[in-house]
């Protein structure tokens, strides 16, 4: 099984510091989405993993993340893709949970799901907790230079041997070449 880990906000669609509220305020990155149903046309099963702590925080309900993500599946549908699962910490700093990236738990139960090991697999991200997180189960860590990409590009934590792509369009390219 061929098996890729995207983060949500700053990878497929546009990120914002005030966080993605409500399904209005989510816009995919230009090409992503076309990446996301080149991945399964190549066979890969498309997982994302992102941290939502504006739930925790109570600037959005539940129904709220759920219809974000629905109107991400439908806008991958259109477009011939699929999301096979979507992975969501909505816990804050303050809660220290297992889950919130750069800690490896959201990574550790994708594995538990889908009975595999994360060594060497793909974990796309624009921020450096998402590359740590990846780093921490063995997977590989690729950085996008969208969304906060070009700071974390910058970070001296980055860890070693991370390829940075322009975008997830770049990274798939990338992924995908012979």
């Amino acid at each position: 099984m061929k098996l890729i880990v995207l983060d949500r906000d700053g990878v497929i669609n546009f990120d914002s510091d005030q966080y993605i509220k409500s399904p209005e305020e989510w816009r995919a990155i230009p090409g992503s989405l076309d990446a996301i149903a080149r991945l399964n046309q190549w066979g890969y099963r498309v997982v994302v993993a992102t941290n939502q702590s504006g739930v925790g925080q109570g600037l959005f309900e539940m129904d709220t993340l759920n219809a974000i993500h629905e109107k991400m599946m439908k806008a991958v549908a259109q477009v011939g893709g699929r999301i096979d699962a979507i992975f969501f910490c909505p816990h804050t700093n303050a809660d220290d949970c297992a889950c919130r990236k750069p800690k490896p738990g959201m990574l550790k139960e994708i594995a538990m799901r889908y009975n595999t090991d994360l060594a060497g697999v793909p974990v796309v991200g624009d921020a450096l907790r998402d590359l740590q997180a990846a780093a921490a189960v063995n997977a590989q860590p690729i950085l996008v230079l969208t969304g906060k990409g070009k700071l974390t590009a910058e970070d001296p934590a980055l860890p070693p041997g991370t390829p940075i792509y322009a975008d997830l369009a770049a990274a798939v390219t990338k992924l995908l070449a012979p």
